[in-house]
């Protein structure tokens, strides 16, 4: 019986051991591979808000579609232009003065146009999966655009959202849960990762700057 005793006391030792290394061991793994997949996501987003930006800079609003979004990367270009001030007579008050005036004006030149895919991705073909959220299976951000009303002018705005859940879908639920309820200067805030939206006039994401400039 002593030794029957001795092994039960072995194993109830063994098992609080485990539990007390999970407890202790489990939220610090976690939290690393949180961060790493954090920053993954925080790094698509960016090229997602220079591909919008792009979009706004040259068709005038934002895109909610993806497809759509990657056809403008593969067909849209910037037009490079150049200022020039220039002078000249104005003909009217000469005619009816008899005195020349010059007016100063400037002259829009079209240099060039250089590809958007180029500008923003050089020579990588990394945008072809610009849906996809990293480290999941092809889960999709949820993207939105559309206009905000201010001061009766209509302004684009567009979201762009990573739910912590698809992010950290293997990961324990009840440290996901924690996560989601997070609130803190270092950390993300709320239940997603997002990059602008669509209730304000802003282009940056929700994540400080341990995770990538914002």
């Amino acid at each position: 019986m002593k030794i029957v005793i001795q092994l039960v006391l072995w194993v109830v030792i063994g098992v609080l051991g485990y539990f007390t290394f999970k407890a202790v061991y489990g939220p610090v793994e976690f939290n690393k591979i949180r961060d790493s997949r954090y920053v993954d996501v925080v790094e698509k987003m960016k090229d997602i808000r220079d591909v919008q930006l792009a979009h706004r800079e040259i068709v005038g609003n934002y895109e909610d579609n993806f497809q759509d979004l990657i056809k403008f990367i593969d067909t849209a270009e910037y037009v490079i232009t150049q200022r020039r001030d220039t002078t000249y007579l104005d003909e009217e008050y000469k005619k009816t003065y008899g005195v020349d005036q010059y007016i100063e004006d400037f002259v829009i030149d079209t240099l060039s146009f250089a590809p958007v895919k180029d500008s923003i991705f050089g020579t990588s073909d990394r945008y072809k999966d610009l849906m996809y959220i990293p480290n999941t299976d092809n889960e999709e951000f949820k993207i939105d655009a559309g206009y905000l009303v201010e001061e009766g002018d209509s302004i684009p705005v567009f979201e762009v959202r990573a739910p912590k859940d698809l992010i950290l879908a293997d990961q324990p639920r009840d440290l996901v849960i924690q996560e989601k309820q997070t609130m803190s200067v270092d950390g993300v805030d709320g239940p997603a990762i997002t990059v602008g939206s669509m209730k304000q006039v802003k282009t940056n994401g929700n994540w400080p700057k341990n995770f990538g400039d914002n």
